[in-house]
């Protein structure tokens, strides 16, 4: 596809995949938990946000290059964990990575992606330009497959751990069982590869008794941030007192997070609890928002609400379905470029320069 064929915004770019998804692959990477109330929430939080813009400031020289974790990016746009991306194309992750890398972003791997952790980071480790590589956490039953799998991650070159924190179980998505959703052929997780069985269940619940003896709490997490030589950052963090006990437990970031909308349904959308958690750890740890982010102007309020930065999930796998490597780059300069049209449009030359004197809530 050439570049004057590709569609012109996130939304348009949402509205071709999925025309081009199967339906299987369709229900995975768009569904939500339930009836999805959140997974709709997340836009129309941003979206009843308005901007109360300044004029005739000076904007000469302006850009949106900021600091993340002792990091200097070129702008504060990440892309987010997403798992089993070679279900939307061939290339799957290191067409994510090399778009990532081409447009200096952020990028996040899932342990649940379909190429190996070491295969996608050294795709783009030597590239200078390139934004920060992070490792996306789930904390397994096993204790020794954690170790070594946040080794593996060190030794690779990765910058950071992400654990996320909001899924001890999976959402009830529906959309999913209706479409009778399964990995396709061919199709793995290289980073799971050799983890033990899980123990059997003793009790009467498979839920209570089965999964979550072995879920993690507050203490694998202290444990964690004590053991690696990572930064570690906790997404899935939507209440300021978790936010909090993170900071206590040595955590270096949080991700105001409600997993797009897939695991807790009509949980709060990220823009309305991003100004809590920022306001309950200030300064002391990088915060930073996903869920629903389609536009420049979103970017530009979850900086205004105390964001350090943002990741979007969705958006990267409709480029990624649409055009391979090209559509993810394109994706991210598009947003990109809607936030420096936003900061220009509300007389901001600098990131520094936004704060919530720009907003003004619905209603």
């Amino acid at each position: 596809m050439t570049a004057d064929k590709l569609p012109v915004s996130l939304p348009e770019y949402a509205s071709r995949a999925a025309a081009l998804l199967d339906a299987n692959a369709r229900a995975y990477f768009e569904g939500g938990a339930a009836d999805e109330l959140t997974l709709a929430a997340n836009p129309r939080a941003w979206q009843e946000i308005a901007l109360l813009p300044r004029v005739l400031r000076p904007l000469a020289g302006g850009a949106t290059t900021c600091h993340l974790l002792g990091r200097r990016l070129a702008h504060p746009i990440l892309l987010a964990p997403v798992a089993h991306q070679c279900m939307a194309h061939p290339d799957g992750e290191i067409a994510t990575a090399c778009a990532a890398s081409a447009q200096g972003a952020g990028l996040v791997l899932s342990t649940q992606s379909s190429l190996s952790l070491e295969q996608v980071a050294s795709v783009v480790a030597s590239d200078a330009e390139r934004g920060p590589l992070w490792f996306q956490l789930y904390l397994q039953h096993d204790a020794n497959f954690n170790r070594d799998l946040v080794r593996r991650a060190e030794a690779a070159g990765y910058e950071a751990l992400v654990v996320t924190v909001d899924a001890p179980c999976s959402g009830a998505r529906d959309r999913e069982r209706r479409a009778g959703f399964e990995l396709p052929p061919g199709i793995s997780m290289p980073n799971l590869a050799g983890l033990p069985p899980r123990p059997r269940a003793s009790g009467g619940s498979p839920l209570f008794d089965g999964l979550l003896p072995g879920a993690p709490g507050w203490a694998e997490i202290a444990a964690l941030c004590e053991r690696t030589r990572l930064p570690v950052l906790l997404k899935g963090i939507l209440h300021p007192d978790d936010a909090r006990e993170a900071l206590r437990c040595g955590a270096r970031g949080v991700i105001v997070s409600n997993h797009g909308g897939r695991t807790l349904d009509t949980s709060l959308a990220t823009a309305q609890a991003l100004p809590a958690v920022a306001d309950a750890v200030g300064d002391a740890m990088a915060v930073l928002v996903d869920g629903g982010i389609r536009r420049g102007t979103d970017v530009l309020k979850a900086l205004a609400l105390g964001a350090h930065a943002v990741l979007i999930g969705r958006p990267q796998i409709h480029g990624l379905v649409v055009a391979g490597a090209m559509g993810v780059a394109h994706v991210i300069r598009l947003l990109h470029d809607e936030l420096e049209i936003a900061m220009a449009l509300c007389g901001c030359s600098r990131i520094e320069d936004i704060d919530r004197r720009l907003l003004v809530a619905a209603g």
